[in-house]
């Protein structure tokens, strides 16, 4: 293998010389002289056998090989980088690298981790709020918690909560809404949208809560928010009623910000899932974090 690859620091200043367009902008990236990096991209050629670079009075320009050459380093180097800075957090056995959608981080998580750190005082939480699915070795995450059906091959995986669906409204709201007492007066009403409706397929939303209370809806998808927490906000805000999954408004429900408006719950087609590696729980402060995240969703599961 070492026979077959190219001297490393060769490649970087080629690289950093081909993104730069030059040699004197890549040597003060790479914090080394013009020349060093105009010898180090000689060396690569010569191990090569072709010209990278057109030598110009004025500069240098890509040859068409030094291009397609670039182009194809380009994501090579990226995911050796990538994988590095895994590697590196990993590094430390008191990380545990958390990953969820950006609601459920703000609205479930957040408010519990004053919890954790008196419980396990000896993790250190990295927390990514992501709605794409975790890329474990690239992004350095020990720990996904995503909404879905499953299964997950390669995984370990937990069902952590179910979603069950109420509509909500901020305290000043409902008072200023005496009639407000069924779901089929929700028709008279402004009734707020989460986009994330459109992106998740057969998720609940308020045509199907509506259909599921026997009540039947073919009002307009506005107005609509990019993601869960902004629906909320607006609620809470008094521009309408939301419809919400439980573990989004636990909070707000508990401190008032929110109130529900009928006794009505639907439950959606998919769950929170507690997804992890194989091996991940090897490691006593994964480990740990699981454990606690169970027990938390436990407590909070409605009835």
């Amino acid at each position: 293998m070492n026979n077959r690859l190219p001297p490393l620091p060769a490649i970087r200043a080629f690289e950093a010389a081909a993104r730069h367009g030059g040699f004197q902008s890549a040597g003060e990236e790479l914090h080394v002289s013009a020349g060093a990096v105009a010898h180090q991209v000689k060396q690569l050629e010569t191990w090569l056998g072709i010209t990278l670079f057109q030598r110009l009075p004025r500069g240098v320009v890509l040859t068409p090989a030094g291009r397609q050459y670039a182009e194809a380093l380009r994501p090579i180097l990226t995911s050796l980088a990538e994988a590095s800075e895994a590697i590196r957090h990993r590094g430390d056995e008191r990380v545990v690298t958390v990953t969820s959608v950006p609601s459920l981080v703000s609205r479930w998580l957040m408010p519990r981790l004053g919890r954790l750190r008196e419980q396990h005082p000896e993790i250190d939480m990295r927390v990514l709020a992501s709605l794409h699915p975790a890329d474990f070795l690239r992004e350095g995450v020990d720990v996904a918690i995503r909404l879905g059906t499953g299964p997950y091959p390669g995984l370990k995986d937990d069902v952590l909560m179910e979603e069950w669906f109420c509509a909500v409204c901020s305290p000043a709201f409902k008072a200023a809404a005496p009639d407000l007492r069924e779901p089929a007066d929700l028709l008279r009403y402004p009734l707020l949208h989460d986009e994330t409706e459109a992106r998740i397929p057969d998720e609940v939303n308020w045509a199907r809560w509506l259909q599921a209370c026997s009540v039947n809806y073919a009002g307009p998808a506005r107005p609509s928010f990019s993601h869960t927490y902004l629906t909320l906000d607006a609620a809470a805000n008094g521009q309408g009623v939301a419809l919400a999954a439980e573990p989004f408004i636990e909070e707000d429900l508990r401190t008032g910000r929110l109130v529900r408006l009928f006794p009505q719950r639907v439950l959606g087609p998919y769950r929170f899932h507690l997804l992890r590696p194989t091996e991940a729980e090897a490691r006593p402060a994964v480990k740990a974090f699981c454990d606690w995240i169970r027990a938390e969703a436990a407590a909070s599961a409605g009835p």
